[in-house]
């Protein structure tokens, strides 16, 4: 465990830089200021922030399922999920975990092994991990084990995914029925089969999803709305409780959020690749129109990292606004009032960053309550 840190440009809560010390006790920044003790970990001209806050990421499929055919085992694949975590500066990560009809790669069996695997893991990993549980709506058959969860403190973010029409579409084109076929492990035709018996399901989602949103309502779980198109769509589901509208697809749905103060999160992978990969609004452009509060790695860890610093290097926005689209605003969406920031009494999460080639920010050293958990080069000690 650190006892401190010797920070010459340290980006504090109130969004100026200081040249400074950060006293750590107990995993967490009892004060900042004052005379540095011997050893504490020396940061040079290194950039100091707050630890990454990812309240939506599941690149980690790819760890689990790299090839259609080649699954690898749930722990191998969420501990070198973990690695990547730390290595990009994530120190608090929201695994978007997909329970859906499909089955397969979002089915339940590997929510449930997913779930098993981050709790038998936990003692050894360096980020703190949570579950982002996307529920695809027409998963009727998931609602009272998904209620059970929220219950016993297992759903640390609910979203309500509906990509049911996204795939009926391709009902008629069997190369892109093909691939969530494949990633389910079914036939094509049976797949076909199953598509039809659950789309003919429609009429009872929407009470499916008042009753889980009570459920969290009732647990004091987040809840986020995924791809809101309408203004009616964030509206309702404002109305219920679900606060968050999650990469909202139009114009009109990122306004009717922004009226209702509802948090607004894009794609980080948006912003470096300079557009959505799916016709999505460009997140930067969000992020001038300041129609965007959250940054998430979506599919990609090095993201978040490599976004901020392109938002200042290209002067959309300072270092205060850019980094709190990554740390403090992704904190406070999820309930998480203990970390984000760099101030006395939170948690000491931090992120040592070297901006010296904005196109590839590199992570020096990730400290996740008070520990040094990742080390890209030597650092020197105070005396």
């Amino acid at each position: 465990m650190l006892k401190g840190i010797v920070a010459r440009r340290a980006l504090l809560a109130d969004g100026t830089w200081a040249d400074t010390t950060l006293f750590i006790e107990n995993g967490n920044i009892s004060h900042i200021g004052g005379a540095a003790g011997t050893g504490w970990l020396d940061t040079g001209n290194y950039l100091v922030l707050p630890g990454i806050v990812d309240i939506h990421g599941d690149a980690f499929e790819r760890q689990i399922l790299p090839r259609p055919e080649a699954a690898f085992p749930l722990q191998l694949a969420l501990a070198d999920t973990d690695r990547q975590l730390i290595a990009n500066g994530i120190t608090t990560a929201y695994h978007g975990i997909t329970w859906s009809w499909e089955g397969g790669l979002r089915g339940r069996e590997n929510a449930i092994g997913i779930r098993r695997a981050l709790t038998q893991l936990k003692p050894q990993l360096a980020a703190d991990h949570r579950i982002h549980l996307r529920w695809e709506t027409f998963n009727l058959a998931a609602v009272n084990e998904i209620a059970d969860w929220l219950a016993t403190g297992h759903v640390d973010l609910l979203a309500f995914n509906d990509h049911i029409d996204m795939v009926v579409e391709r009902l008629g084109d069997d190369g892109k029925l093909r691939k969530y076929a494949d990633r389910a492990g079914m036939p094509l035709a049976d797949f076909r089969t199953l598509v039809e018996q659950t789309a003919a399901r429609h009429a009872e989602v929407p009470a499916a999803i008042e009753k889980l949103a009570a459920h969290a309502r009732a647990a004091g779980v987040a809840m986020a709305s995924h791809d809101d198109d309408t203004l009616a769509e964030r509206t309702h589901f404002h109305t219920i409780g679900c606060s968050i509208s999650e990469f909202p697809r139009t114009p009109e749905a990122t306004e009717s959020a922004k009226t209702l103060g509802s948090p607004i999160v894009f794609g980080a992978p948006n912003v470096v690749r300079g557009g959505s990969h799916c016709g999505a609004p460009t997140a930067r452009d969000m992020v001038a129109a300041e129609r965007c509060d959250i940054l998430a790695s979506d599919y990609y860890y090095p993201a978040p990292l490599a976004a901020a610093c392109q938002l200042v290097h290209e002067d959309v926005c300072g270092w205060e606004r850019a980094w709190a689209l990554v740390s403090r605003n992704p904190a406070r969406a999820a309930g998480l009032t203990d970390r984000g920031e760099l101030a006395a009494g939170q948690r000491a999460d931090l992120v040592v960053i070297d901006t010296r080639n904005p196109a590839a920010p590199r992570v020096v050293a990730s400290i996740v309550a008070g520990q040094l958990v990742h080390l890209a080069e030597d650092l020197p000690r105070s005396n």
